[in-house]
């Protein structure tokens, strides 16, 4: 009998496991896209709540075929399902939606998408990351021990892979994702948590570095971002490249940063055949001669040449100073970096007082643009990524009609966010807020934050609203495809 048809048999009689063995147990070769879906189907259906091995192993196959299958009901229904059970509602709304377009009107998908909104509204985690931040930390205090001796080994190449999964297991409570480096100084070790150049992830590292125990730092450097390091050479993909190989091109730019054109000649072959990877090479090197963070804020762009300029360039490891004699600052310090990067924008605002929430924004500022920018295309993967660390960017919106008496109404308004800021901040604690900015539109004002405790901030900007001019206000998070959370809403006065 074909194997596709003993599949259907088994999954009538729910003999999963008969269908999981039969198909890993084929070569290869001969484990066709149907077939390695169907294996996906057999870990859905036979995993319980909970059991995270299955699910991503349904995931991980999934992927796998994608390219086949793409855009058919059953493939997206699948890996959605597999997300929905490893609480990843967001990609799981997506590939539910696509499932619901390629079969419209299937009631079992239209019901998953429907609660996979509700969850998206108002995310509810068993761990927030305030509590998970905790965790870590108390794991890693535990754990430190350990990395010390491991790090004290003459023979780092030998114990380099138990270095790192030993850390990685000690921040895993926190963080789905997280790269760093481990080291030691000749005083301290040093934990450096790298954001990779992602601005938004950038905020994360920073609360988790703020709460590193005391203690711990008596032993320890926790750092944000690769350090600036002399003279550092670069080994990857069977290449090895340092500073005095690059050639450098700088030029200021508009926005007080500059552009840089890099030229070198050892990954000319690399970059005909994989540009990617030569990128890559570049872009590492480049945080280690500038700093990881000096490098998110000072450079705008870079292009890398296949050939040098006309005009002599300067060589990477000479870029720092000739930064600082551009007049750029090279302090790099992370927490100041976010701070201090405040960007104000405009738009053309809607008309329209149904249209959905922001678009009819007219001027805002914010310290995190991808989540404005990603909002307003309809996208979510930076939701995604801290929905996974159980944090949620979001903000407060509400009406601005009831300041058009105010004398200055301008004042009025944005008094009246400072003093929602103010009220949450202290309510809810530092630890479990921290605020982006915020908006004003034509119907409504917005206040932008994330919420690293989001049942603390709710609570917070509640209480506070209940005695406010403003009829009523809400949550929302930056998520276009789902609804809010209404926090305040007064009763219609008859006469």
């Amino acid at each position: 009998m074909d194997l596709m048809k003993q599949c259907e048999i088994w999954n009538e009689k729910e003999e999963y496991r008969a269908i999981i063995d039969a198909i890993e147990a084929l070569p290869e070769a001969e484990k066709t896209p149907a077939l390695v879906s169907e294996l996906a189907r057999a870990y859905n259906n036979r995993a319980q709540v909970g059991d995270r091995v299955q699910f991503e192993r349904a995931v991980e196959l999934l992927k796998s075929v994608e390219e086949h299958f793409q855009d058919e009901h059953n493939w997206n229904y699948r890996i959605a399902y597999a997300y929905y059970y490893l609480d990843e509602e967001g990609p799981a709304l997506r590939h539910f939606e696509k499932a619901l377009e390629a079969r419209p009107g299937d009631a079992d998908t239209q019901e998953f998408i429907d609660d996979c909104r509700r969850r998206l509204a108002a995310p509810r985690f068993e761990k927030t990351f305030r509590q998970r931040t905790e965790e870590s930390w108390t794991a890693f205090l535990q754990g430190e021990e350990e990395l010390r001796k491991l790090l004290d080994q003459k023979k780092q190449a030998a114990v380099g892979e138990e270095l790192i999964a030993k850390c990685e297991k000690l921040l895993a409570p926190a963080f789905h994702d997280i790269a760093f480096e481990l080291g030691f100084n000749g005083e301290k070790y040093e934990l450096i948590l790298t954001p990779e150049g992602n601005r938004a992830k950038l905020f994360e590292l920073v609360y988790f570095q703020r709460r590193a125990p005391q203690s711990l730092l008596e032993r320890w450097n926790v750092l944000v971002g690769r350090q600036p390091s002399q003279g550092f050479g670069l080994r990857a993909f069977g290449q090895e490249i340092a500073g005095k190989d690059v050639q450098v091109w700088a030029k200021t730019t508009e926005n007080g940063q500059v552009s840089l054109a890099l030229f070198c000649e050892k990954l000319l072959p690399m970059l005909k055949e994989d540009e990617g990877k030569a990128w890559w090479m570049l872009s590492i090197l480049l945080d280690q001669v500038l700093g990881e963070i000096q490098a998110m804020a000072l450079v705008e762009n870079f292009d890398v040449l296949d050939a040098p300029r006309d005009e002599p360039g300067i060589s990477m490891d000479c870029l720092p100073q000739t930064l600082e004699a551009m007049g750029l600052d090279l302090a790099g310090n992370p927490e100041q970096f976010l701070e201090n990067g405040y960007i104000a924008y405009e738009m053309e605002p809607q008309q329209d007082p149904d249209a959905d929430w922001r678009l009819d924004v007219y001027a805002g500022v914010t310290r995190c643009p991808v989540l404005i920018n990603e909002y307003l295309r309809g996208d979510s993967e930076t939701m995604d990524a801290f929905h996974l660390d159980g944090a949620v960017p979001g903000f407060f919106l509400y009406p601005l009609d009831c300041f058009e008496k105010e004398e200055e109404r301008g004042k009025a308004v944005l008094d009246f966010r400072d003093a929602l800021e103010a009220a949450v901040r202290k309510a809810a604690g530092e630890d479990a807020i921290t605020f982006l900015g915020g908006a004003t539109g034509i119907f409504c004002g917005y206040l932008d934050f994330i919420a690293w405790d989001l049942p603390r901030v709710l609570s917070a900007a509640a209480d506070f609203l209940k005695d406010s001019p403003v009829p009523w206000a809400s949550f929302h998070t930056f998520r276009r495809n789902v609804g809010g959370v209404l926090l305040k809403k007064e009763e219609a006065q008859t006469e």
